[in-house]
């Protein structure tokens, strides 16, 4: 079976685009073969810093042919149906045309139309130029020339040369023949830019990969990334050192090289007074290199080494000892610059920053980081006893939680807010509770980061969360479709994550109304709406434990749910009381009850929500299932009041026996007028006992 290869060569294509260009290129290509019918047995598609490539194997050599019958008008129909249809077929005349009788329908014309399969390299002449010219590269360019032209090519940088090929392996390809805006497709590559200059004549993907390999270029990321991490662990282990691994670094400094040469470089110990956090962030920003771990401390602690392993696109004559000095030289820079503003910033207490905050606007309608802190302050007072944490503490991480945005080193690196805050009020003699609260009060970042465990930090953190949730909601900036500007949803998914880690008893409601106070207004104008988004994200969340969001539904349905962790207990009882025979019987017979309401109550323009009259209760499982009703359903409440869910679901349970009896042996709609409304009302109890723990009318997608 052919393949395809095809390269697009171009100059340097930036690392953070290349995988996603990569995984288009495949998506593409593969979609527009098999919507025209030509499937392929594998497909794989690659990038380097200046090229990106596309390999489809087992693709056919020409398409299938098609039989198609296309009915057309009736025999005697107006001339112009008539010429429509042979227009459409493609036919010259009536007599090319069948005649079809139908003992319904009449006679009327049928075409047969028949068309040979396609060429496949045909079809790749029109695919791949279309692709190529609305390649969605999240930022491109015109350039030269054709760049004058409308509709001109746009690449991400100048395109230099395309190579497209198709035939099989025992054949010699055949150019797949296209060009754009004078870009020919040949068989001509290039190999690296330094080592290997020269134009490199490839003809399929088996002679392809070994060609790049000779002229020094690694075609497969992935390889590139283990060539540079297994060559750093080992140049680390040489010298005694450890590695310290950045999936991030490695995946951006895997596509900026196309041979990778991993060396060592190192720079004056006494940097090492710096936070190591600092050195990382300065030498993987400015020089993208990795950092080493020496032995641990005086003090056990794991220490940076003055060393640091870059990764060189050359294979130098010196060694690369040229390249190691100059980077070096670079590092040292950096690291002074960095140095400078720790020393700097230690010279100024936190709180004497404060007042900077006042210049710096949070959002146009929601104020200054100044009032912004104040406002978390005063919410992290009020949650303080709420989670177990000291109010006083609480309120002072909060004042100070935002200080280091105006230290120089927050300015240089903003990657490093709220941990150097923690750094500098450790030195200035601030509790650790503070210190600590001051870092951790934006986390959790994601859904994989770390909930923060310490009482105070808890308490900012929400505080910080619930701020500006609030905020936005107040001025009306919430989330819309896939946008999400400023994080509402990471926010709200933080909350939850901070009050089911800290076990914390928190009304939503009342913690809305208190943050809305902090900007000078009330919350009955969103607070449903808010509560409703927390709902949505505890869905997500929950159903990532592999709960189910129907139950949630279920809880959150009845008024008064905006007790996080209460609602989440509920869930869980809820979710193994319907695991049970019990729960599912039950729930059957809710449904069937349900039912029955909502057809009559439709019917009869009227709800039955009266209480059963005890005199109309004639059959004994009638009675004996009003009985129960009433033990259940007051079990239950006082059980959900106590908060004990699993109480309340053993309550429901008792139920089922005189449920199944009750429909077993009683006609709902009984001639007697009177009768029937009183098993209404019976029917009626059922579903109110059942809301006492959840609206099982939300179960399943049932009642909606």
């Amino acid at each position: 079976m052919p393949d395809l290869l095809l390269e697009l060569f171009s100059e340097e294509i930036p690392a953070r685009m290349q995988r996603r260009a990569a995984e288009d290129l495949r998506k593409l290509v593969t979609d527009a073969l098999v919507e025209r019918g030509f499937l392929y047995e594998g497909a794989k598609a690659f990038a380097t810093p200046r090229r990106l490539a596309l390999h489809v194997a087992g693709l056919p050599p020409r398409g299938q042919d098609v039989r198609e019958e296309r009915k057309g008008p009736r025999v005697g129909a107006p001339e112009g149906a008539v010429q429509g249809f042979l227009k459409s077929a493609g036919l010259a005349s009536l007599d090319e045309a069948r005649i079809v009788s139908d003992p319904k329908k009449g006679e009327f014309y049928v075409a047969v139309i028949e068309r040979p399969g396609r060429e496949t390299i045909q079809v790749l002449a029109e695919i791949l130029p279309a692709i190529i010219k609305s390649f969605p590269w999240p930022k491109s360019m015109r350039w030269g020339a054709a760049s004058r032209e409308p509709g001109s090519l746009r690449w991400v940088r100048p395109l230099h040369s395309i190579v497209a090929s198709f035939g099989p392996e025992t054949e010699t390809p055949e150019v797949v023949p296209f060009a754009i805006d004078g870009v020919e497709v040949g068989f001509t590559t290039r190999g690296h830019r330094f080592l290997a200059p020269q134009a490199i004549e490839v003809r399929r993907f088996a002679d392809y990969l070994p060609a790049l390999e000779r002229a020094f270029v690694v075609l497969d990321a992935d390889r590139r990334k283990d060539i540079i991490l297994h060559d750093a662990r080992d140049l680390a282990f040489a010298r005694g050192l450890d590695l310290v691994e950045d999936e991030g670094l490695l995946e951006e400094v895997a596509g900026l090289v196309e041979w990778p040469v991993t060396l060592m470089g190192a720079f004056d110990e006494r940097f090492l007074a710096i936070p190591p956090e600092v050195i990382r962030a300065t030498i993987r920003a400015n020089q993208k290199c990795f950092v080493l771990r020496g032995s641990p401390g005086p003090d056990g602690r794991e220490r940076l080494a003055n060393a640091f392993i870059l990764v060189s696109n050359l294979v130098a004559s010196d060694g690369g000892a040229a390249i190691v000095a100059g980077n070096e030289r670079v590092v040292r820079a950096r690291l002074s610059d960095a140095a400078f503003f720790w020393e700097t910033d230690r010279k100024v207490r936190l709180e004497d920053r404060l007042p900077k905050l006042d210049s710096i606007v949070f959002h146009e309608k929601l104020g200054t980081q100044g009032a912004r802190v104040e406002r978390i302050a005063s919410l992290a007072r009020a949650l303080a006893p709420v989670v177990g944490a000291d109010a006083g503490l609480a309120g002072r991480a909060a004042r100070l939680a935002k200080a280091d945005l105006v230290t120089e080193m927050v300015g240089e690196f903003p990657e490093l807010q709220g941990l150097m805050g923690r750094y500098y009020a450790a030195e200035q003699g601030e509790d650790p509770a503070v210190a600590a609260a001051i870092e951790e009060h934006y986390k959790p970042l994601g859904p994989s980061d770390r909930v923060p465990s310490e009482p105070v930090s808890v308490a900012v953190a929400l505080a910080d969360k619930l701020d500006t949730l609030v905020g936005f909601w107040a001025i009306d900036e919430k989330p819309t479709g896939s946008k999400d500007p400023y994080a509402l949803r990471r926010a709200a998914l933080g909350v939850i994550r901070l009050i089911l880690a800290r076990e914390a008893r928190l009304s939503l409601r009342a913690q809305i109304a208190a943050a809305a106070s902090g900007h000078g207004q009330g919350s009955d104008a969103f607070a449903d709406d808010l509560i409703a988004f927390f709902a949505d994200r505890l869905k997500v969340y929950l159903r990532d434990q592999g709960a189910r969001h129907d139950l949630i539904d279920a809880v959150f349905a009845l008024p008064g749910q905006d007790d996080i962790l209460m609602a989440v207990r509920r869930v869980e009882a809820l979710g193994r009381f319907l695991d049970t025979e019990d729960g599912k019987n039950l729930l059957a017979g809710y449904r069937r009850a349900a039912n029955i309401l909502r057809i009559e109550e439709k019917k009869d323009g009227r709800a039955y929500d009266a209480a059963p009259d005890q005199a109309l209760l004639s059959l004994p499982e009638e009675a004996a299932l009003a009985r129960a009703l009433d033990q259940a359903g007051a079990e239950a409440g006082r059980a959900v009041a106590a908060e004990d869910f699993e109480g309340a679901m053993r309550a429901l349970s008792s139920l089922r026996a005189p449920v199944d009896a009750f429909f077993d042996k009683v006609t709902v709609n009984a001639d007697d007028a009177g009768l029937r409304a009183n098993r209404l009302a019976l029917l009626h109890a059922l579903r109110a006992a059942t809301r006492e723990v959840a609206d099982f009318s939300r179960i399943g997608g049932e009642g909606r």
